[in-house]
């Protein structure tokens, strides 16, 4: 089962990003650390397997 945006907004949060800014339904967050900005679409639904991962080992995550 794949994460829902705000889970994945709260496990970055947990991990040293802050909000940045967002434009429409995406959200920029950025980690003043290791300088990585990720930007992440704001849905309802889940996100898409691909997106979480890609999300996740740009973020140092996984």
């Amino acid at each position: 089962m794949t994460m829902k945006p705000k889970e994945m907004v709260r496990l970055l949060k947990q991990n040293g990003f802050i909000e940045k800014s967002q434009q429409g339904s995406h959200l920029k967050m950025y980690n003043p650390f290791t300088k990585v900005t990720i930007i992440i679409p704001i849905h309802v639904r889940e996100m898409k397997k691909g997106l979480e991962i890609a999300i996740l080992k740009k973020a140092g995550l996984k």
